[in-house]
């Protein structure tokens, strides 16, 4: 086996510059969906260059030819390795009843799809697994028919299983009734969902454990992707890592609907001061005496391996929870 090496070095202890990062990952893949669905009605701008992204961009723009092109052949879309556009597009070829198999890398065929699976066919909808039991790959059958409105999922899954359900509501006949058991454990990403959704148009009522989604068109609108802030998080470590830092992030809003947008308040405690102004936001760094010794990553949790890493090289001692997932 060979072995690779990469090192970094840099000269001097200060760091400053104007970083602009690609659109969110978490929203794109949400509002090209959302795109999909409303047949264009809702516009996205800023698309990420995320590869999960360009995967999702290029399975829904070439899906109408794809189809076509097969004839009587059943369309493979293969997804590779992007987990969101399997979870997303297994709901949303579900109810629209699109014809065609799903799959990707191997690693993706070992990854359980089974609970989303379960939740659509008690909506009505047909699906079948081509190889094991609960995995990927996939077949959706044509002619979807709306059983039910109500419906229940764990809350302690991952999120986008709620939201793969929750971005198709709007278009199923009877609306959608879910019903969140259990504990949520990534609440963020749904609200992030429910935020997108009523930016397009869509009512809904959260009763509960329950959110309840009635039948209703997309109003024509245009989705702004907002920059990525798990990528914003790196520059975060940078600044913590810097003697001094002042590092510009232009277009992050600071009442973000994303849940990574916690990095700030966290590196508060590095020493990392954030401020934002009609352009975005500027970290600078902060003489500081280490306090906090514990972070509660549950709303936020791709951010604990960047927060570690800090700790880690920086030599302070720190409890992290809520890494249920």
């Amino acid at each position: 086996m060979s072995s690779e090496s990469i090192v970094l070095s840099k000269k001097g202890k200060t760091t400053s510059g104007t970083i602009k990062l690609t659109g969110s990952k978490s929203e794109c893949n949400r509002a090209l969906i959302l795109n999909a669905l409303s047949k264009g009605v809702v516009k996205v701008e800023n698309i990420s260059s995320a590869d999960d992204t360009q995967t999702l961009v290029r399975i829904l723009n070439n899906l109408e030819s794809d189809l076509q092109a097969a004839g009587r052949e059943l369309p493979i879309v293969d997804i590779g390795p992007a987990g969101t556009a399997m979870r997303f597009l297994t709901a949303f070829f579900a109810v629209t009843g699109t014809e065609v198999i799903i799959t990707g890398t191997e690693r993706m065929k070992q990854r359980p799809i089974g609970l989303l699976v379960d939740a659509l066919r008690k909506l009505g909808a047909e699906i079948d697994y081509t190889e094991n039991e609960g995995f990927p790959p996939l077949r959706f059958h044509k002619n979807f028919k709306q059983a039910t409105k109500r419906i229940q999922i764990k809350g302690d899954i991952s999120s986008q299983y709620l939201t793969a359900l929750l971005l198709v509501a709007p278009t199923l006949p009877l609306g959608l009734e879910l019903e969140i058991t259990g504990e949520l454990t990534s609440r963020p990403y749904v609200e992030m969902t429910l935020s997108m959704l009523k930016e397009t148009g869509i009512d809904y009522r959260w009763e509960g454990q329950t959110v309840i989604i009635p039948n209703q068109p997309f109003k024509p609108s245009t989705i702004t992707v907002e920059p990525d802030w798990s990528a914003a998080s790196y520059w975060y470590s940078i600044a913590a890592l810097s003697e001094e830092a002042e590092i510009n992030l232009p277009y992050l809003k600071q009442d973000s609907l994303q849940g990574d947008s916690k990095i700030a308040e966290i590196m508060s405690h590095f020493g990392v001061e954030t401020t934002f102004d009609s352009q975005g936001l500027k970290l600078v760094k902060k003489p500081f005496t280490p306090a906090k010794k514990e972070f509660d990553f549950k709303d936020c949790p791709d951010l604990a391996q960047t927060v570690a890493v800090c700790c880690a090289a920086l030599g302070h001692n720190a409890v992290f929870t809520g890494l249920e997932s």
